[in-house]
C-alpha cells in the first residue's frame, strides 16, 4: 500500500492541467453575474476565495475575464473539472475484504429483488442504496478488525483502510443482481402458462448465454462507447461524486465541508419523504385547477396525476422526490444535460396536445376506453379477455379470434407505442448523423494509442482486457444459447436465434451512445418484439425467447459498458471490473434461479390468480406473457396494413427520417444551436403520461431549470461542488427511506399499515381532490 497519497485536486487546479487537454476560453462577452469572491493571479493561474473563506487554484481557461469561474458546458468539462484524476496504483483492490462484502451483497441484491419480483410491493435495491451500505460495512470492517499490525492473518482479513477501488468493486459486482435476470421472467412463464419446467442445468445455462453474450459485444465496442471524452453517462456523475466525497482526502476542510453537506442532504430528504409517503400523500400532487373544480372530468384528464392513469398533472407541484427525482421515473433533473431535458419536455407538451387532441376527436375510438389505460379492450369498451382466443399451448386461435375481434389499445397507450417506435428510428438516424465522425476518429485514436481522454490516460498504467477474453465470452455464450433453444423446448429456430444476436449487436452501439450523451435509454423491446413475431408468426412462446435474446443482450451490453466508464472515472483496473461484473452475474442469476423455481413450486396457484394474495402475486410474470402473446400471437392482426394500428410498426421507418431536418437546419444555421435538440427523446416522450402518477413532472422541469441552467450557467462554482451531491443526496436518502417503508409500512414484510384518512390523506376521491373517473 502506499504511505502517501497526493492532494486531491481536479483538472482545473494548476497542478492538475494536461496543456495538451486545455480548453478554449470561454469569448469575454458571455454575461455571467458576479459574486462576493476576491480572485488573484498567481503562477499562471487565479486564486479564488470565496464567500466562505475556502480557497481554491482554477486554471487561467477555467476562469472568464470578468473573474468568475467559467461555466460546466461541455464534456471535457464534466470530465475534468466534476470528477477527480488522482489515482493511487498501489491501492489494493482484489482483497478478501472486498470478495467478502461484494459477494455478499449480491447475494441480498439478487435474492431480495428476485423475492420481490413475485411480491404486489415493488421493492428496488437501488446502486445508491449499495453504494452507502457497502460503505459503512467497509468503514466498520476496517476500523472493528485488527489491522496488518498484528499479523499476516489480520493483514490478509484487514489490508488497511477501506479504500475507493475496493468500494466500487464491491458496488459493480452487487449492482448485477438488483434486478430480476429476463430469462426468470422466461422460466416463470415457461413454468407457470406452458407446463414447460427446464431443468437446473439448461436453465442455468440459458441464464449465461442470455447474460453474458452482451458483455462479449459491449467489450469489443469498448474503443468509441467507453474511452472517450464525449462517452459522459449523466447518472454517473452523482455516484462518482459521492466516491470522490467518501474517498478522497477526507482530512481537507473543503472535502469536509462536501461530505457534510452530502449527509445533511441524506438525512433532511430520508426524514421528509415518510411525510408524502405516508402522513400527506395529497403532497405527492398538488393542483389549484382540481381544487377549484372537482367536477370537471377534463380538468382531472388534464390537471390530475397524483393518482395511477390519473391525468397528465399538469402544472401539478410534487413535493415527493420519490417522484420527482432519478428513482421516480425522470431521467434525473440535477443531472440530465440541459439540452436533453429540453428536449425532453418540448416532447412532453406535443404529448398533452397529442392525447388530448386524440380524446377529444375521438381517434381510434379513444373515448371508448379510459383516456389512460395500458390495458386491450374490446371495442365497446369492456376488458378483452385474452384467454379466450388462445389455445391450450398459448397459440392463436384463429376462429376463436375471428368471433372475439381485435382487441383495441386506449389512445395513450397506442401513442406511447408509436413514440417508442419513433424512438427507435430516430435514434439510428441521430447516432448516424451527429456521432459517426466522433465514432470512427475515436476507434482511430484507440488503434494508434493517441485517445485524449484525461481518465483513459491515467489508465493506461492497468493491463487492459484482451480482445480475445470478450471474443471468448461470445462464442461460448452463443454455444450456450444455441444448445438451450433446443433442449429448453424454446420453439425459437437456430437461425432466429442468430438473427436476435444481430439484432442486439446492431442496435447496441446506438443506443448506448445516445444513453452515455443524453441520460435517454432507447427501449428496443417493442422492436424485438415486433421483428420476433414477423419472423417466428403466431407463436407467443418463441418469442418470449426472441426478446430474451433480441432485448436483453442490449440491455447487458449497456450495463458492462456503465461499468467500465465507472472503472475508467475512478481509476479501478480494467480487468477488476470485467472479473467482478462477470462473477457478480454469475452468482445472481444462479441465486435467482434458485428462488423462482422454489417460490413457484410452492405458490404456484396463487401465482397464475389475476388477483394473487397480498403476499404473493404474479402481476409481472402476467405481464411479460401478455406482451409474448399480443406480439406473437395478434400481431398479424394488429398491425396489419388494413388496421389502424399500422402506424405503429411504420413509425420505426417514420422515425429515421425525424433527425433529419435538424441536422440539415444546423448545417444552414450552425449558432441557431439545432444540434442540441435530441430527436429521440422528444419523439419517446410522445407517450410520455401514458402511465403512472404524472403529478412530479412540471416540478422536475423547474428543478431542471434552477439547476441545469441557471446554478450551471450562474452559479458555476456551486455548480461544480454541490449540485451532483444534491443529487446523491436527495435520490440516496428517499431510496434508504422506500427500502425501509416497503417492510415497515407497505406489505413488503407481510403486514400493511394504513394512514388513516384526513384532509391530505382523503377518502374516496383522487388524492388531489380531482374528480374520480370510472
Amino acid at each position: 500500500m502506499a504511505t502517501h497519497r497526493p492532494t486531491y485536486q481536479r483538472e482545473d487546479s494548476i497542478s492538475g492541467v494536461d496543456p495538451t487537454h486545455a480548453l478554449q476560453r470561454t469569448p469575454s462577452d458571455v454575461k455571467t453575474p458576479s459574486l462576493k469572491d476576491d480572485f488573484k493571479e498567481k503562477d499562471g493561474g487565479v486564486v479564488a476565495i470565496d464567500s466562505a473563506g475556502e480557497i481554491e487554484i482554477l486554471a487561467a481557461e477555467n476562469v472568464l475575464d470578468n473573474g468568475k469561474e467559467r461555466p460546466i458546458e461541455t464534456a471535457n468539462d464534466i470530465a475534468t473539472r466534476c470528477m477527480s484524476l488522482e489515482d493511487d496504483p498501489t491501492l489494493p483492490v482484489f482483497t478478501f475484504r472486498m470478495w467478502f462484502l461484494g459477494i455478499g451483497l449480491t447475494c441480498f441484491a439478487s435474492v431480495l429483488g428476485q423475492i420481490f419480483y413475485f411480491r404486489p410491493q415493488t421493492v428496488y435495491v437501488s446502486q445508491l442504496f449499495l453504494q452507502v451500505i457497502a460503505y459503512i460495512l467497509g468503514i466498520t470492517w476496517a476500523k472493528v478488525l485488527p489491522d496488518a499490525s498484528r499479523g499476516k492473518f489480520w493483514a490478509f482479513l484487514n489490508p488497511g483502510p477501506f479504500n475507493i477501488k475496493e468500494h466500487v468493486a464491491i458496488l459493480i459486482m452487487s449492482s448485477t443482481g438488483t434486478e430480476s435476470a429476463l430469462a426468470i421472467s422466461v422460466f416463470a412463464a415457461d413454468e407457470l402458462y406452458y407446463n414447460i419446467q427446464p431443468n437446473y442445468g439448461v436453465a442455468i445455462f440459458t441464464l449465461l448465454g442470455s447474460q453474458l453474450f452482451g458483455y462479449g459485444i459491449a467489450g469489443l465496442m469498448r474503443s468509441f462507447t467507453v474511452f472517450p471524452t464525449y462517452i459522459v453517462f449523466p447518472n454517473l456523475v452523482p455516484t462518482v461524486n459521492l466516491f470522490d466525497v467518501l474517498h478522497r482526502d477526507k482530512d481537507v476542510n473543503a472535502q469536509k465541508k462536501r461530505l457534510r453537506f452530502f449527509w445533511l442532504i441524506f438525512i433532511i430528504i430520508f426524514v421528509w419523504e415518510w411525510i408524502p409517503e405516508f402522513l400527506a400523500p395529497t403532497l405527492t400532487g398538488i393542483s389549484i385547477f382540481c381544487l377549484a373544480r372537482r367536477n370537471s372530468p377534463w380538468v382531472t384528464r388534464i390537471f390530475g396525476g397524483a393518482n395511477g392513469n390519473e391525468g397528465l398533472g399538469m402544472f401539478a407541484l410534487c413535493l415527493d422526490w420519490n417522484y420527482v427525482g432519478s428513482g421516480g421515473g425522470s431521467l434525473g433533473a440535477l443531472f440530465t444535460p440541459f439540452s436533453t431535458q429540453v428536449s425532453q419536455y418540448a416532447g412532453v407538451a406535443l404529448c398533452c396536445i397529442l392525447f388530448t387532441t386524440m380524446y377529444a376527436n375521438n381517434v381510434w375510438n379513444a373515448q371508448n376506453f379510459p383516456f389512460l389505460s395500458q390495458l386491450l379492450f374490446y371495442q365497446n369498451g369492456t376488458e378483452y379477455n385474452q384467454t379466450l382466443i388462445l389455445n391450450p399451448d398459448y397459440s392463436l386461435n384463429q376462429t376463436a379470434l375471428d368471433i372475439q375481434g381485435t382487441p383495441w389499445y386506449s389512445a395513450s397507450n397506442a401513442m406511447y407505442y408509436l413514440g417508442c417506435n419513433l424512438a427507435i428510428g430516430a435514434t439510428l438516424t441521430h447516432v448516424g448523423l451527429w456521432f459517426a465522425p466522433l465514432i470512427v476518429n475515436a476507434w482511430k485514436q484507440w488503434r494508434d494509442g493517441s485517445q485524449p481522454d484525461p481518465h483513459y490516460q491515467k489508465m493506461r498504467v492497468y493491463k487492459e482486457v484482451p480482445m480475445w477474453w470478450y471474443g471468448f465470452i461470445i462464442v461460448s455464450s452463443f454455444a450456450m444459447a444455441m444448445a438451450t433453444a433446443y433442449t429448453g423446448h424454446s420453439q425459437l429456430p437456430w437461425w432466429a436465434l442468430i438473427v436476435a444476436l444481430i439484432l442486439a449487436s446492431a442496435v447496441f452501439p446506438f443506443v448506448v451512445i445516445i444513453y452515455a450523451v443524453t441520460g435517454f435509454v432507447t427501449d428496443t423491446q417493442q422492436l424485438a418484439q415486433m421483428l420476433g413475431s414477423a419472423i417466428v408468426p403466431g407463436n407467443s412462446q418463441a418469442n418470449l425467447y426472441f426478446t430474451l435474446y433480441g432485448y436483453n443482450t442490449v440491455l447487458q451490453a449497456r450495463g458492462l459498458t456503465r461499468d467500465l466508464k465507472l472503472g475508467q472515472y475512478t481509476k479501478v483496473p480494467p480487468r477488476v471490473t470485467f472479473m467482478v461484473q462477470t462473477v457478480g452475474t454469475i452468482i445472481g442469476s444462479i441465486l435467482q434461479l434458485i428462488i423462482m423455481k422454489s417460490i413457484i413450486s410452492a405458490q404456484r396457484t396463487i401465482l397464475l390468480d389475476v388477483q394473487g394474495s397480498n403476499i404473493w402475486s404474479g402481476q409481472q410474470v402476467q405481464s411479460y406473457n401478455s406482451q409474448a402473446v399480443a406480439w406473437g400471437a395478434l400481431a398479424k392482426s394488429m398491425y396489419a396494413p388494413n388496421h389502424p394500428y399500422f402506424i405503429i410498426p411504420m413509425s420505426i421507418i417514420i422515425g429515421l427520417f425525424v433527425p433529419v431536418p435538424f441536422w440539415l437546419l444546423h448545417k444552414k444555421f450552425p449558432k441557431a444551436k439545432f444540434d442540441q435538440v435530441v430527436t429521440p427523446i422528444t419523439c419517446w416522450c410522445l407517450g410520455y403520461l401514458s402511465v403512472g402518477i404524472n403529478s412530479s413532472v412540471f416540478t422536475t422541469m423547474l428543478v431542471a431549470l434552477f439547476s441545469q441552467y441557471y446554478l450551471r450557467r450562474y452559479r458555476a462554482t456551486w455548480f461544480r461542488k454541490y449540485n451532483f451531491l444534491a443529487s446523491a443526496g436527495l435520490d440516496g436518502g428517499t431510496q434508504f427511506m422506500s427500502f425501509i417503508a416497503s417492510f415497515a409500512l407497505f406489505g413488503a414484510g407481510g403486514n400493511t399499515v394504513t394512514m388513516p384518512n384526513w384532509a391530505l390523506n382523503p377518502a374516496d376521491t383522487n388524492l388531489d381532490y380531482c374528480m374520480a373517473l370510472n
